[in-house]
This record gives C-alpha cells, structure tokens and sequence, in this order.
C-alpha cells in the first residue's frame, strides 16, 4: 500500500506482543490496551469541577493580595495626607478624592473575591458529589497481600 501523506492510511500491526505487553523489540505497552476496560469521563458540569475549583481559588489568592496591597497604599495615602495635620476623614474635598483613590479597584477586588469563592465553593460541591463516580483508574484491589520476597522473585 502507497502512503500518501495525507494521514489517511493506517498501519498494520506486524508486531507480536507477549502476555505482558511488550512486543519483539521489547517495547512495554501494557498500558495501551484497554480493550477490556470501559473508562467513564465525568459529564455534564463535573467535567469542569476540578479546573473550577483550581481557577476559583487562583481569583481569591489574587484578590486578597490585591485588597491587601489597596488597603497598605489606602493607609500610606492616609498617613501621609495626615502629616500636615490634616484628617483624612474632614468633609474637605482633598479628603474625600484621598478616601476615593482606590475605591472602584476595592469594589472591583471585592466582587471578584466573591465570584472566586463561589467559583471554588461550586467546584468544590460537585467533586465532592462525584467523588464516588468511577474515575480513570479501574484498577481494583483483590486483597492479595504481596511481600518483598515475592517481588524479588526469592
């Protein structure tokens, strides 16, 4: 058969593989055969529950790092405007554009702390709700115990 590069011609399998999955060349491909075994991927939205919780945790981290950082330069602003004997809670305009300097990154932190938690909450919930749903691994343990000297074959 002509293979003409377009990815369309499938190879034949001239190797021969042992019972333990390796072929002549010694090559190991116990892992590749899963004709057996049927693997269940989680569906719907529980497919999304780890990288929801990964990502959810990720936005909460950032925004407590940011509101501590607008809380440090709030009060550095604040420490500052106060050396002249000025308070920075006066009814003054300057005091109030000085209160106001960091509000809408604060607003913003704040909704973006409560989006992560939830997002973190939500992915959290459904992996503990699937957590008894058969996943990849469908090794099962049949109880045998094995010691060292049936390792090593003594």
């Amino acid at each position: 058969m002509e293979d003409s590069g377009a990815g369309d011609s499938i190879p034949e399998d001239t190797t021969r593989r042992d019972t333990a999955g390796n072929d002549d060349a010694g090559n190991d491909y116990a892992g590749n055969d899963d004709a057996g075994q049927e693997r269940r991927s989680p569906q719907g939205l529980a497919r999304y529950a780890r990288p929801a919780l990964i990502a959810g945790a990720v936005i909460a981290v950032v925004c407590i790092a940011l509101l501590v950082i607008i809380f440090f330069l709030d009060s550095f602003n604040a420490t500052v405007y106060s050396v002249g004997g000025k308070n920075v809670q006066d009814a003054t305009d300057e005091a109030r554009a000085i209160r106001d300097t960091y509000a809408a990154a604060r607003l913003g932190g704040i909704i973006f702390l409560v989006t992560g938690v939830l997002l973190a909450a939500a992915g959290a919930v459904l992996m503990f709700r699937h957590r008894n749903d058969e996943g990849r691994n469908t090794d099962e343990d049949d109880g045998q115990d094995v010691d060292f000297e049936d390792l090593a074959g003594q």
